[in-house]
Order: C-alpha cells, then sequence, then structure tokens
C-alpha cells in the first residue's frame, strides 16, 4: 500500500468515475474468544464502504455520466484490482465505477 502524506482521507477527492471504499474487517475472534484462521476470515469478494465518489466520466458523446454509488454505499468488490491508500493504520482503496460488482441494499 502506499503511504499517503495527507492527514485525512477525507482531503482525498477522487477524479472521473472513481470512488474510494474502505473494506470491512473481517472478525478474527468469536464472541466467546475463540482466534479464527486466516482461511476462515478472508471473504473472496470482499464488502466496502463507499467514503467518496468522483464527479463522473465523460461518454462518447461527452455527456458526464454519474456514478451508480453514493458515499456511505455498501458494494460488493472484486478480490483484486484498485489502488490501495493508507492514511495512518487505515487502508483505503480506490476503484473504477465499473469495478463494482454489486450495490448492498439492506
Amino acid at each position: 500500500a502506499v503511504q499517503a502524506t495527507f492527514k485525512s482521507i477525507r482531503s482525498l477527492v477522487p477524479l472521473l468515475d472513481r470512488f474510494l471504499v474502505q473494506c470491512f474487517k473481517p472478525e478474527t475472534k468469536t464472541a466467546t474468544g475463540i482466534l479464527l484462521p486466516t482461511s476462515a476470515t478472508s471473504s473472496p469478494l470482499p464488502e466496502a464502504t463507499v467514503i467518496a465518489v468522483g464527479p463522473g466520466a465523460p461518454d462518447k458523446e461527452g455527456r458526464i455520466v454519474l456514478s451508480l454509488v453514493k458515499a456511505g454505499d455498501r458494494v460488493l468488490l472484486h478480490g483484486w484490482g484498485g489502488n490501495a491508500i493508507k492514511v495512518g493504520e487505515d487502508e483505503y482503496h480506490l476503484f473504477k465505477d465499473s469495478e463494482i460488482l454489486a450495490k448492498i441494499e439492506e
């Protein structure tokens, strides 16, 4: 992951059709205190919370196509891809809008 030089992730504004997410960290311990192995806590398709969304990218006619997600949405992503950004102890990822597999609505 790239170590960021800014103090707050809120100062990072995605461009075009990119969005910034923070992936959910799986529980490594059960409620009774039993430690879980990595194989039991790794998800093949990570869930993430959208932190910030770019303004959209132009289509072939030059019209701006807005993102399908907004800040606060929960999304399902590929298990690979995106650009990792580390701010302090927290890790975030930048993805393109087309890399979203699904929006989680609950």
